[in-house]
């Protein structure tokens, strides 16, 4: 299967990245394992997890998915052929988002001890906590590079101007830079990544690993009245697409996928995985039928006729 270089890393991943915050959640532990060896039976080679991850549920405390990931790990002996991206600066319990030096100190210990590996491919800066200086959050993983426990790092939800500091400060100082970012960015949701961050991206040469990117299941059509939420836990949340917009993006996917054979979640997939914007999409998936969807995605070549009709539905 081809690979995609991650920015200026020596990381190279398969066209989508399998999204992890569903183990722990929506698949237990069995489930997970059974996910995740059909995952690389297809050739995905890449996991996105976070330390938060599922801290919404009621009774978890965060770390339920990277503890579920280094079990397989050291069951399954795929180390050496797997990307693991995780994420620091999420609420752990503490409060509040935290980017410190101390917090982030603290949080990859945590992270590698559940993961149950020596080093992290690619560290991410989940969430800004707005106060702490770029310069010290760089500095704490300049020492966790030096020290061999993350390789390299990058970003996600960080606005325009905090990204655009944290790369000059790299430049500046002579501090580790964020060589991959994470936005949300789907069909549905294009404008506040396109008419911000990706500019920046392109410029810098950032590899960009798309998250919601079929906006929390909407795009796979399974959710087309109110009626339809109740078909899984990320049902309460569909009410947000739920209309006249969605609805015309739906029906673009819909003539799509009729024309190829396949399903919606596939064309916008395939989007994405068209898109110069982005490296690889972020996607889950609870079933082995939902794997589908990937399969068809990566050999799916839209139209230039197909793509303009994603875009004319989904304009902003």
């Amino acid at each position: 299967m081809e690979k995609r270089r991650l920015g200026n890393t020596e990381l190279y991943t398969t066209p989508i990245v399998f999204g992890g915050n569903v183990f722990g959640w929506t698949l237990d532990e069995k489930e997970s394992f059974k996910m995740l060896d059909e995952l690389v039976e297809k050739g995905l080679n890449t996991l996105d997890t976070a330390d938060v991850y599922s801290r919404w549920v009621k009774g978890n405390e965060g770390g339920e998915s990277e503890c579920i990931i280094g079990k397989w790990l050291k069951k399954s002996g795929k180390r050496a052929q797997m990307n693991i991206i995780t994420k620091v600066g999420s609420d752990m319990g503490q409060g509040k988002k935290d980017i410190s030096k101390s917090h982030i100190t603290k949080a990859v210990e945590a992270s590698l001890q559940r993961l149950q590996v020596e080093t992290i491919d690619l560290y991410l800066t989940h969430w800004d906590d707005d106060h702490t200086p770029v310069e010290e959050t760089l500095e704490a993983y300049q020492e966790l590079i030096c020290a061999g426990k993350i390789n390299y790092i990058g970003a996600s939800n960080l606005s325009p101007e905090r990204l655009s500091a944290s790369l000059e400060a790299s430049n500046k100082e002579g501090l580790p830079r964020y060589e991959v970012f994470q936005p949300e960015y789907s069909l549905y949701a294009r404008q506040e990544f396109e008419e911000g961050v990706a500019k920046i991206c392109q410029e810098e040469g950032l590899g960009v690993i798309s998250y919601f990117s079929l906006a929390s299941g909407f795009l796979t059509g399974k959710y087309r009245s109110r009626v339809d939420f109740d078909k899984s836990a990320r049902g309460g949340g569909m009410d947000k697409y739920l209309n006249p917009r969605g609805l015309r993006i739906l029906g673009a996917l819909d003539e799509v996928a009729a024309v190829h054979g396949t399903s919606a979640a596939a064309v916008a997939l395939a989007w994405l995985i068209d898109s110069p914007l982005v490296t690889a999409p972020i996607a889950s998936a609870t079933k082995s039928s939902h794997l589908e969807a990937f399969k068809d995605a990566l050999t799916l070549k839209l139209t230039s006729d197909e793509t303009e009709k994603l875009q004319k539905a989904s304009a902003y």
